[in-house]
């Protein structure tokens, strides 16, 4: 925003057609001349809420952030936040069954001689859970904390659009609370940030006991000992990674050829083939139709008609948008037949006035995208320079053992020809380090431009493949070439050497097709 703002009686720009002389703004007294407040409403607290209040208290408005159950949202309260606790501990557990033989770690303990090959270490899931919990709600208060301490006002109860844009510009705000209670609020500008929820299927209801959503496994205090993870996404893959570690018998059920069907074909089997090697029972083309309980079982009809049981089943089928009853539709707001609410490059809706971020307006399913969208909105509306949203630059990562990391174009968009790109693949186990540190399954991958040698895309299957991808990432953004990343120190030994190691090759091939 421009240091004129909020001084005197100048307006914003943005705004769709208001001014700052619009009857029922807030105002007070400054130098002798009135300055108006623009009022922000933002309906959900999670990471497009949270952040675009950030940004909108910091450029000077008055903001009211309506949540129901807790600042941080569904990432931090119930999604992203618990399960990468979660899937921290089920790390420990992998490192240590999978390589402390191979570094020469002796465990003494007195299991007797018939059983050396029983599990050595074992995981209290209730203790777990109770941890998982903790560190969630503490990071909820911290962004209250945040929040509140930057102006914004914090208003418990679920948030609804009334009407359309008044002759003003303004828009209105009807906030129920849990007691019924409801008060109006007059916005100029409206952010709808309300996520999503798990998707359930008809027949395979969740009764938080032993079907159950992502959302209630953190109620769990024992340690399922056969789980039936159904769908083969990002959530179920990460979850069915987890318990694998964490000592459960897992059975992951997938409609699809492969785990992880949206993600780089190389690094979906990679992934598939270590969950094998772990012992998990991977069922490819198989559809689940429905889940039921008997007594202290979990039996699930697939739609070949086999039957699969386990002591818990966990559905991972997908989201669905939190859109409905909010009058959306009523205020001109689009919604595409999938629930999710159009917007554009700058987060705005088909009505003027109201923005949208995060999940519910599905685009990407990631706290980053959601944040960068709340805070485009509120750059937009307010008058600041933005730059709209660009998804090739979005990095992503999936929590599995090992992660896997992507940025830019992908291998689908190579094959597809949408874009011409030359593709160089490094397995990790020409790595040093990575020979050093017992790690057998990953490599890295990276796309360029034939002709520059700009780097547009890469792929990094490893432990801590969300910090290796950060170079890559900042490649990508910058269109940075093979040869300056090549060119680039990197310690030795380590990890990240093998991206540079990438560029080098891509490099000599690009001056190899030149020659």
């Amino acid at each position: 925003m421009g240091e004129g703002y909020g001084s005197g009686c100048a307006g914003h720009s943005g705004n769709g057609g208001a001014t700052a002389e619009a009857p029922g703004r807030s105002h007070g007294e400054v130098c002798g001349t009135m300055e108006y407040v623009t009022r922000i409403v933002i309906i959900g607290g999670g990471p497009g809420g949270y952040e675009a209040a950030l940004v909108a208290a910091q450029l000077g408005a008055e903001v009211t952030v309506v949540d129901a159950d807790g600042l941080g949202g569904a990432s931090v309260l119930t999604d992203c936040v618990p399960s990468k606790t979660l899937i921290a501990t089920a790390e420990v557990m992998t490192t240590f069954d999978s390589s402390y033989e191979e570094l020469g770690i002796i465990v003494a303990d007195d299991t007797p001689p018939m059983e050396q090959a029983a599990r050595v270490v074992g995981v209290d899931l209730g203790k777990v859970n109770r941890r998982v919990k903790r560190l969630a709600l503490a990071q909820s208060h911290d962004i209250t904390a945040s929040v509140t301490r930057a102006g914004a006002r914090v208003l418990r109860g679920r948030g609804r659009l009334e009407g359309m844009q008044a002759l003003d510009g303004s828009r209105k705000v009807v906030v129920r609370a849990a007691d019924g209670t409801e008060e109006t609020l007059t916005a100029d500008a409206v952010l709808i940030a309300t996520g999503g929820h798990p998707r359930e299927l008809p027949d395979a209801r969740p009764d938080g006991e032993r079907i159950l959503n992502w959302t209630q496994v953190y109620d769990l205090n024992e340690l399922p000992e056969e789980l039936i993870v159904v769908g083969s996404g990002v959530t179920g893959a990460e979850f069915a990674g987890a318990y694998q570690a964490l000592g459960s018998k897992v059975t992951l059920v997938s409609s699809r050829d492969r785990v992880l069907p949206g993600e780089d074909p190389d690094a979906a089997a990679v992934l598939e083939d270590v969950f094998r090697r772990r012992g998990m029972n991977v069922m490819a083309r198989s559809r689940a139709q429905s889940a039921k309980r008997v007594g202290d079982r979990v039996e699930v009809t697939l739609a070949d008609g086999r039957v699969i049981t386990g002591s818990h089943c966990l559905m991972a089928v997908g989201a669905i948008p939190n859109s409905e009853g909010m009058g959306l539709e009523e205020a001109g707001v689009r919604l595409r037949e999938s629930g999710h609410i159009w917007t554009d490059k700058v987060s705005r809706t088909t009505s003027p006035g109201v923005y949208a971020a995060g999940d519910v307006t599905g685009v990407f399913a990631l706290a980053s995208v959601a944040a960068m969208q709340g805070r485009i909105a509120m750059y937009h509306f307010l008058g600041d320079a933005v730059a709209p949203l660009n998804l090739k630059t979005v990095s992503s990562n999936v929590f599995t053992d090992p992660e896997i990391a992507t940025v830019g174009y992908s291998q689908a968009d190579v094959d597809a020809g949408k874009i011409d790109a030359r593709v160089v693949k490094l397995p990790l186990l020409r790595n040093p380090r990575a020979k050093m540190q017992g790690i057998r399954d990953g490599f890295v991958k990276i796309f360029c431009r034939p002709g520059t040698g700009i780097v547009v895309g890469g792929v990094v299957v490893a432990p801590r493949a969300s910090e290796l991808i950060h170079p890559i990432s900042i490649a990508v953004d910058n269109n940075l070439t093979v040869e300056q990343i090549a060119n680039a120190f990197t310690v030795y030994p380590s990890l990240s050497g093998s991206i540079a190691e990438v560029a080098r090759q891509l490099h000599t091939r690009k001056a190899d097709a030149e020659a």
